[in-house]
Parts: structure tokens; C-alpha cells; sequence
């Protein structure tokens, strides 16, 4: 196809007729081009802002237990319903009893003597298809445990591997002894001298000298993690998934939802405050995906909150990104339920919510001496405050029952923390009339910013290179856009594949070209196990032992850490034309460019993608450099290239990455006038090139 477009500029979308445009697709071959691209650093633009780009979690695809969250262990507490011993397997006498330790997770087990000296009473536990070990590494085995009668009784525990053809089973053997009536936390180390993608934890009732137990035990949250977590926290992340992140090196961080905020019904929507204080004391709950798709559909898909907010809060300060929460308006999701299941919209009705918001970010920010949400931080083990800025209010919900209830929610929330920025939504989709109805309503409501989502497929793209160039309906005044859950996929090919991702790379170039407007944008879904995704695509894969990082992660991953201060004018023309900040009609593939400043480093970082079959030549000039910066600046310019020619390449866990970020370097002349390269821009290519000044 003769498929071409450019960026940065002109106005196609007017207040009244904000619709997707009809695609322009001419057939043919195309042909490559002199594209000319003119960066003018005389007059920095708009800062951009360190929110810009970003990553957005949910709890989708395993993303929590089973991906992000450390525990090795399903259902460790007991809590799953209806059968309370999910993901484990009982065998001898096993008995699930309600008065535990825990009020909000009172459920535990009574292991008892089998009656015999060959009969055995124990549990397996499946972990999250299966348990990922690595030969050499240490893991941290924990329960919460008493002997009811005082006897001493011995836990005898063991990695098998289920189904080996080796004589035994089990590759490891540990012995833990409890001697306490009272519930007491035992913990002990072991070294797994395998790596094993499917491993299971087998534990039996014994004796000392590991023979079949003769009393009894209650057992109560048992578990399972790798001692090199990330930052080495006990109740923390899997390092090389968290380290994909901090790779990233975000600006925002939002979390925990997505539709899980809302929950199929008010009582199952994430709840912050269950998510916080002892972990062991935390309820589980029902995961909003666990029944969306029968044709994907997981049963065992339940919440530990084992990853809370406290949790959540940690990992973005870590990572170096803007904590983003969001919490529930007193909606249940609307998708689903319509309009019922919501909380009454009136002051008293969404007291609770109005607490949850305020409560939140004193939790967050507050003096742990006057609040006892601060002081319960602090007991957790973080003193100083998270500093949180943001906070959004409900989650892709439209027209009058979202209105009328952030209406409500939203003044209660600034008369006591005015200094937080709050976010609205503008519902589902970026075009139809919710959309088009939600952003005068955020208007009026003095949004500080608007949660646009779009998963949408190459063509849709293609049409919306210049989205955020309409200053007809994005005012100069009012809301700030954050776009919050976004992804480019084709048709029949919802899966990671290079194609799409190098049509993300080149609508970025809209985003970033647009900073003074578009001040967050998150890629979304964020994580997806190999074994349990339900949604696709996603930015990072991983199985039980590895990560895989996408190509639509290295695009996200080139902009974040080539982000810059400020907007720099920049414009191109094609085959010696007119200078154009759009050149070439929507629908159409092309050359598109954006183009920043690093006034820290001293450096121009500009981005450059072809989404064309072809190679372009491409030039570069680079005017109002001043006789300082001509005389400092270099002949040798960095390229950082990310080859996406390869339409159906993926990267995929335990394999070597077939697409990733490629160096070189290219020269640079310099003369009175300025500076310019000339380079040959490969068929679908994101390049980045910086100019040290």
C-alpha cells in the first residue's frame, strides 16, 4: 500500500464533529522520499512534563499473584471459595477450620495423624502454574503455625518436581519444627539446587525423625518467596519482573485499575484499605476477570492484596515514578450492571467513598503523630510521606451517573487536600458521544486532568496521527489530557507483534509534540503471564523463571528515556515541498518526527519513525543554534534504532529477543547557518538521535 503521514500540527478534528475519520488507503507501491525534517532549538516550546510517559497496572493476566507480587504460592491462606483448598491437593486428615488468627482471613488448616505409621497427612501446593526455581538461589518458607494439644509436631518440606522419571520426586528436604500452643510465625530458608519452571511445594506432618506425625497441627498462611526479592523486601516483588519496570525509567506510576476499581458488583471492587497493614491479615478478593471471559476463564483468579497499596505506593518511589491511585466514585462497572449496583448519588450515599479518597492521601502524605492512616504508613515501615500529587476518581465510566457522583465526591475531596490534582474520565472509548459528552462535563467539574482510553488497531492510527494538534476541542484552558490506558493492535493479530508497535512509536510523536496539552500517557495492559492471559496485547510477558520485554516496551522505553525538557518547532517537507507540520493526508503511512531539548544534558533528541515497506532518505537540519552552540557541538550523533520490519516478530520468555534497540552513530556538519545529517531511515524503524550541544 501508498501509505503516508507526518505529524506535528494542523487542526483535524473540530468540537462538532470529533469522529473517526473515514481512511484514506490508496493502493500501490510506495515510493521512497526525500523527507527533510527542520528542528528550529532558537525557542524551546512547552516543558514537558516528567508525568508524561508512564505504565498503568492491573491486576489482568496474572499481573499481581502469579506475576508482579513475589509469592510463589496459591491461596496460601485458605480464603478461596467455594473450595477452600484450591490450589492445594490434601491428602490423610485434612480438615479446613474458620477460627484463626485472623479475623479477615479466618480460615486454616488442621493437619491430623493419618492413624497409621505408613499413612501420611499433608498438603501440595500447585503454586501459580507451576513454581518457578532457580538452581542455587534461596527461598523463604514461612507459616504461621501451633500444635493445639502441645505435642511437637515437624513440618517435613519439599520441592518436587511432580513429573519427573527420576527415583524420587522431591529434590530438596527441610525440616520445621513447631512446639508452640499459641500461633506463632515460623520461617526457615532453602537453597533449591535445580532450576525447574514447574515445581511444586509438598509438606508433610511428622516427627523428628520424619516419620509419620502422630498428633496435630494448624497451619495458617503459608508461604513461599525468593529471598532476592526486588530491593530485597520480604513481602516484595519478583526482581526481574519489577526490574523490567524501573528499566523503563517511568514518569507516573497508576495503579491498581482499571475495571478492578470497579468491580462486577460494589462489594467486589478493589478496596485500598483491605490492601494495607499485616499482610497475613489482608481478605482476598474475587478478581473482576476471574468471570469476564469464559473463553480465557480461570476459576483460581482471586486478589490476595498480598501487593497493596502501601505496596504499590513503595514500588512507584523505587522505581523513581509519580504515584498515581484510583479509586471507586460509588460505581460498580457499568459495562456490566448498567445502571444498577451503584452507591445512592448523594452526600450520605458516597460518604464511604468520600472517606476512601481523603483517607487515601492522608495515608499517603499525612503526619503519622495527628493521623492514624500516616501513623499506620509509618508502622509499615515508611516514616516519611509518599508525596503523592494525583489521584483519579473512577475508571472509564460515562454520562450522568459518573457526572452526578464525581460531582459530589470531588469538592469534599478539595476542601480538605485542595493540593491534589484530580482526574476524571471521559468513558470507554476516545470518539463516540460518551466521549464526546464526558469532556464538557470534566469541564465544568474542574478536572485537573481527563483519562482518555483507545486499544485500538492500525488503522484507527493511522487516522489519528494528529489527534492532539485540534485546539477546537482540547482548549488552551481547563483539563490536561492523560491518556490512560492505550494500545495499537491489527486486525487478527491481537498479539505483540512488531507491526503494530511501530504505529504506537510514530502516534507518540503526537503526544510528545503536544506536551503543553497531553501531560500522561500510559501504555496499557502492563503484564501477562504465558499461562494465564486473557488480554492481549501487553507491554512485558513473562513465565515462571522470565521476562520477556516487547517491541511496544522498547518503543515506550525509547521515549521515556530520551523524555527531555522542552518541545522543540519542528517540521518537514517531502521531495523538496512546502514545509509542513502535515504533509501528507490522514489514513496514510509516512515519516513522523518529533523533536525535544534537553536543557540539563545540553542535547537535541530527535525521534524519527518510518512506518512505510520502504527505505526514506532522510535529512535533518537543525537551525537557531546559537554561535556557542555551533562552535560546542559535535560531529558524532548517537542513533538509537529500533527495527520493526519484521511484521509478526515477537519476543516471547526464555527466547533470545528478536527485536530490541540497536546503537550506531551518524555525523553531523556544522556551518554558520547550522547543522544537518543525511541519513537512510530503514523500512519500519523508530530511530532516536541526540545532539550534544
Amino acid at each position: 500500500m501508498k501509505l503516508r503521514h507526518l505529524l506535528l500540527g494542523a487542526a483535524v478534528l473540530g468540537t462538532a464533529n470529533f469522529q473517526l475519520p473515514t481512511l484514506d488507503v490508496r493502493l500501490g507501491v510506495v515510493q521512497a522520499a526525500s523527507n527533510v525534517i527542520t528542528v528550529n532549538a532558537k525557542k524551546p516550546g512547552a516543558p514537558i512534563q516528567k508525568t508524561q510517559w508512564g505504565i498503568f497496572f492491573e491486576d489482568i493476566n496474572f499481573a499481581a499473584d502469579g506475576g508482579l507480587y513475589g509469592e510463589l504460592l496459591k491461596n496460601r491462606s485458605f480464603e478461596f471459595t467455594p473450595d477452600h483448598l484450591m490450589g492445594w491437593q490434601a491428602f490423610g486428615k485434612v480438615e479446613i477450620k474458620n477460627d484463626g488468627p485472623f479475623d479477615k482471613n479466618p480460615h486454616y488448616a488442621r493437619l491430623t495423624s493419618a492413624g497409621h505409621r505408613d499413612l501420611w497427612t499433608g498438603l501440595q501446593n500447585e503454586g501459580f502454574f507451576g513454581i518457578g526455581l532457580e538452581k542455587d538461589a534461596e527461598y523463604r518458607f514461612s507459616v504461621w503455625a501451633r500444635v493445639p494439644d502441645g505435642q511437637p509436631q515437624w513440618l517435613w518440606i519439599q520441592f518436587v518436581d511432580q513429573n519427573t522419571m527420576d527415583e524420587h520426586q522431591e529434590f530438596t528436604n527441610t525440616d520445621l519444627k513447631v512446639d508452640s500452643r499459641e500461633w506463632k510465625k515460623y520461617t526457615v530458608v532453602i537453597k533449591s539446587p535445580r532450576t525447574i519452571e514447574r515445581a511444586q511445594l509438598r509438606l508433610f506432618l511428622c516427627d523428628e525423625k520424619r516419620r509419620s506425625g502422630s498428633g496435630a497441627m494448624d497451619v495458617e498462611h503459608i508461604s513461599l518467596f525468593p529471598v532476592d526479592t526486588y530491593k530485597g523486601h520480604e513481602n516484595g516483588m519478583r526482581r526481574d519482573v519489577a526490574q523490567a519496570l524501573e528499566d523503563l525509567r517511568p514518569g507516573v506510576f497508576r495503579f491498581p485499575g482499571g475495571c478492578i476499581v470497579e468491580g462486577t458488583t460494589l462489594e467486589l471492587r478493589y478496596q485500598w484499605k483491605n490492601s494495607v497493614g499485616p499482610v497475613e491479615n489482608r481478605p482476598i478478593n474475587k478478581n473482576r476477570w476471574e468471570n469476564t471471559f469464559t473463553y480465557r476463564y480461570y476459576a483460581d483468579y482471586f486478589q490476595s492484596y498480598g501487593l497493596g497499596f502501601f505496596e504499590y505506593f513503595q514500588l512507584a518511589e523505587e522505581i523513581g515514578a509519580e504515584p498515581l491511585p484510583v479509586l471507586n466514585v460509588g460505581m460498580a462497572c457499568q459495562f456490566q450492571n448498567g445502571e444498577d449496583a451503584h452507591a445512592p448519588a448523594t452526600k450520605a450515599g458516597l460518604q464511604q467513598f468520600i472517606d476512601d479518597c481523603i483517607d487515601l492521601i492522608d495515608f499517603a502524605n499525612g503526619d503519622p503523630a495527628t493521623n492514624e492512616w500516616a501513623k499506620l504508613r509509618a508502622d509499615m515501615g515508611h516514616p516519611a510521606p509518599f508525596n503523592l500529587k494525583f489521584l483519579a476518581i473512577g475508571n472509564e465510566q460515562w454520562e450522568k451517573p459518573y457526572f452526578d457522583r464525581l460531582a459530589i465526591i470531588a469538592p469534599e475531596v478539595r476542601k480538605v487536600h485542595p493540593e491534589i490534582k484530580l482526574i476524571g474520565t471521559s468513558g470507554p472509548n476516545a470518539e463516540d458521544d460518551h466521549f464526546k459528552n464526558g469532556w464538557p462535563a470534566m469541564r465544568e467539574l474542574k478536572a485537573d486532568l481527563v483519562d482518555e482510553h483507545y486499544y485500538r488497531d492500525v488503522k484507527w492510527y493511522q487516522n489519528w496521527m494528529n489527534r492532539y494538534d485540534d485546539r477546537e476541542f482540547y482548549t488552551k484552558d481547563g483539563p490536561r489530557v492523560f491518556a490512560g490506558e492505550w494500545a495499537c493492535h491489527d486486525r487478527g493479530k491481537k498479539w505483540n507483534h512488531a507491526g503494530a508497535s511501530i504505529y504506537e512509536a510514530a502516534f507518540m510523536t503526537n503526544i510528545e509534540r503536544n506536551a503543553d496539552l497531553v501531560h500522561m500517557a500510559t501504555y496499557a495492559p502492563l503484564f501477562a503471564h504465558v499461562d494465564g492471559w486473557q488480554w492481549r496485547p501487553d507491554l512485558i510477558w513473562y513465565d515462571n523463571l522470565h521476562t520477556a520485554r516487547t517491541a511496544s516496551y522498547y518503543v515506550q522505553q525509547l521515549y521515556m528515556t530520551n523524555r527531555g525538557t522542552n518541545v522543540l518547532p519542528t517540521t518537514v517537507s517531502i521531495d523538496g515541498g512546502q514545509a509542513s507540520v502535515n504533509p501528507v493526508p490522514k489514513g496514510e503511512d509516512g515519516v513522523f518526527a518529533s523533536s525535544v531539548i534537553d536543557t540539563q544534558k545540553q542535547e537535541i533528541i530527535v525521534k524519527v519513525i518510518n512506518t512505510t515497506g520502504e527505505a526514506q532518505p532522510l535529512t535533518i537540519q537543525l537551525t537557531g543554534l546559537s554561535k556557542k552552540q555551533l562552535a560546542a557541538i559535535g560531529t558524532s550523533v548517537s542513533v538509537t534504532s529500533l527495527d520493526c520490519s519484521d511484521y509478526d516478530a515477537e519476543n516471547q520468555p526464555g527466547r533470545p529477543e528478536v527485536v530490541s534497540p540497536k546503537n550506531s552513530t551518524a555525523t553531523l556538519v556544522a556551518d554558520k547557518k547550522g547543522a544537518s545529517l543525511t541519513a537512510q531511515l530503514p523500512a519500519k524503524t523508530f530511530q532516536v538521535y541526540r545532539v550534544k550541544l
